[in-house]
């Protein structure tokens, strides 16, 4: 069993995450959180966390860590220190302990994050984190999806490096892609684009 370190791991899609891996006989989620009272959650089902925010000292989270999904956000608030510089604290750390593999949950948009307004912030943090992890010595999936819904689940999505549209994605696929491409066979250092489609998850990532 490969250990997964979650960033973000109580966020929507953070849950979703943490579920899947716990019920995979690949991986063993650790549950990176950012507050005391965050944890208690994960303990309760014999699930490993790890207390870090992502403004702070991040060095311990990657201890005995196999691969990394970065799913953390700061929902619009602290975005440069979070999205963008939390991010990369991570991808450095990670660097240093010799992670396997560093899964970026980023967002479309974040190639040409100056073609709109209200995003741009968000869109240019999440460009920047990109870059960074990149130039990495890091083996990396950059994962963009389109914009996120509640809806469940179809199992289904449509994958290309840049899609040229627009269109929605809910969270479960969302991270279902995430912990597909976690695998070795998944196509690494590489960046796709996905939003709801007729593709089974597992045919659709490149492999």
């Amino acid at each position: 069993m490969e250990n997964i370190l979650v960033a973000g791991a109580n966020g929507t899609t953070g849950k979703k995450i943490v579920n899947l891996l716990e019920s995979s006989q690949y991986f063993n989620p650790v549950a990176m959180v950012r507050k005391e009272e965050q944890k208690k959650q994960f303990i309760e089902r014999n699930i490993q966390t790890v207390l870090a925010d992502l403004e702070g000292d991040v060095s311990h989270t990657v201890k005995n860590i196999d691969k990394v999904i970065f799913a953390a956000g700061s929902g619009g608030k602290k975005v440069k220190e979070v999205d963008e510089n939390g991010a990369k604290k991570l991808i450095k750390e990670s660097e240093k302990e010799n992670v396997k593999k560093f899964v970026m949950l980023s967002s479309m948009g974040a190639d040409n994050p100056k073609g709109t307004d209200d995003l741009q912030e968000y869109l240019e943090a999440k460009h920047n984190a990109d870059e960074f992890l990149k130039k990495s010595n890091l083996t990396y999936s950059i994962v963009r999806p389109g914009s996120l819904t509640n809806d469940k689940g179809s199992g289904k999505i449509e994958l290309k490096h840049k899609l040229n549209k627009q269109g929605e994605i809910s969270r479960d696929d969302v991270a279902q892609t995430l912990v597909r491409v976690l695998h070795d066979t998944a196509e690494v250092d590489d960046t796709f684009e996905i939003i709801k489609g007729n593709t089974l998850i597992g045919k659709a990532i490149p492999h």
